[in-house]
């Protein structure tokens, strides 16, 4: 989204004496709330705002989705579950604006709305004055020179209710035109670390407890600590592994829009990550290349696989039907109830003891929103792959993959 216009005549620059010539031609262009080219959407709303949601554009025309199936997936991400969320409650309900009728989509731009409705605007008095250690208090003043204080503004959670409900939109168009299924799950909290089945957990097991890990016993023994630091004001981290099972191959394009590079802007996006893997990640530095290599094999359907999935179901940036399997990193939570020290607006050293609502560990709730992001990201990808790649027919294109040619036969 860009703006164009002309300044006429000499006027003042805003808060300074300088003079902005005359017939100085702007360009402003949408910053930073937009996602996608081809299956776009802009977030919009502040956390203690009337309302948070999205405008989603680029959607094919034709496709079933309801008010229920994007309700589904923001009741997963919705304040106040359990004991260790934010005790804010909401009920986040999604309200579709335009762009469906009668269950099915228009092929026009959808807008989706949640409303507000219990802030406690008073809990941010001194925070109006104050900044929250390692919060983007501070540098939202440094960008803008303004902030919304109240909940944090855009740089508060709530901003991914837009990128839940428009993550619902995504899968089903991925459900619909590959079966793909993108499920996430905990694996991590603080130093307690998971042991989960990757190419057979459910979202059954990933919902079976407040934590969102399929592993039982490391789930409960992430639940007590995030409950340790919840009774003594404090937060901790944890990671989120998600997984694409059923992508189409071929996704992504080479050099700067590689697939692996999507998904990790898409990721760090995100509120409060930290970092980023996909495949053997940071542990594949440590191989040689003949441990790393995915070998690959002719399946009893005529696929192409490989026998291991160390590139994580992306190589030279682009999908190769394996599963994608990727991993976000979540730091502690900004906002304690710890004194710490930080300074004011006006530059004066000073203590802080954060109120308000706050998750003690983000990663329970973010799981829903790494799977949203991943939607996104597939969904632009499929719309620019097929444009692209899926006009002429494939019969006699090169490959020893007879499948690839099939795998958009239903569109």
């Amino acid at each position: 989204m860009q703006s164009t216009g002309r300044l006429q005549g000499r006027q003042a620059h805003a808060g300074c004496g300088r003079q902005v010539s005359r017939n100085l031609r702007l360009i402003v262009r949408a910053a930073g709330s937009t996602y996608g080219t081809n299956f776009r959407v802009t977030t919009f709303g502040e956390s203690h705002g009337k309302g948070v949601g999205c405008v989603i554009d680029g959607v094919p025309p034709r496709l079933p989705i309801t008010e229920d199936e994007i309700q589904l997936e923001l009741d997963r991400r919705k304040p106040g579950q359990s004991i260790i969320t934010t005790p804010r409650k909401e009920d986040d309900i999604a309200e579709i604006l335009s762009g469906v009728v009668d269950g099915v989509t228009l092929g026009t731009p959808i807008a989706i709305v949640v409303r507000n409705k219990d802030q406690k605007s008073q809990d941010y008095s001194e925070m109006s004055v104050a900044y929250r250690p390692s919060h983007a208090d501070a540098t939202y003043d440094f960008k803008y020179g303004i902030r919304a204080v109240a909940g944090g503004g855009r740089s508060s959670a709530r901003e991914t209710i837009g990128r839940v409900a428009a993550g619902a939109v995504a899968k089903k168009l991925l459900k619909v035109i590959g079966d793909t299924e993108i499920l996430a799950f905990v694996n991590k909290v603080r130093d307690i670390e998971s042991n989960v089945d990757l190419a057979n957990f459910t979202m059954a097991d990933v919902e079976s407890n407040i934590v969102r890990c399929p592993d039982q016993e490391a789930a409960q023994k992430m639940i007590d600590a995030i409950n340790e630091v919840r009774t003594r004001g404090e937060s901790c981290g944890g990671e989120v592994t998600c997984v694409v099972r059923r992508c189409p191959k071929g996704l992504g394009s080479p050099v700067f829009d590689k697939l692996e590079a999507e998904l990790a802007k898409a990721m760090l996006s995100l509120p409060a990550t930290k970092g980023f893997e996909i495949g053997s990640g940071f542990r594949g530095a440590a191989m040689v290349g003949s441990e790393h290599n995915d070998e690959f094999y002719i399946d009893e359907q005529g696929r192409v696989r490989t026998r291991t999935n160390r590139s994580g179901g992306v190589q030279g940036g682009l999908s190769n039907g394996e599963d994608i399997v990727i991993r976000v990193a979540f730091k502690p939570t900004s906002t304690i109830g710890i004194k710490q020290r930080t300074v004011t607006r006006e530059g004066q050293e000073t203590e802080l003891r954060a109120r308000g609502r706050h998750d003690p560990c983000v990663v329970p709730r973010a799981v829903p929103m790494v799977e949203s992001m991943v939607a996104l990201v597939l969904a632009d990808q499929l719309l620019q792959h097929y444009a692209q790649c899926e006009l002429l027919p494939r019969e006699d294109a090169v490959g020893p993959d007879p499948t690839v040619v099939k795998q958009f036969a239903r569109v």
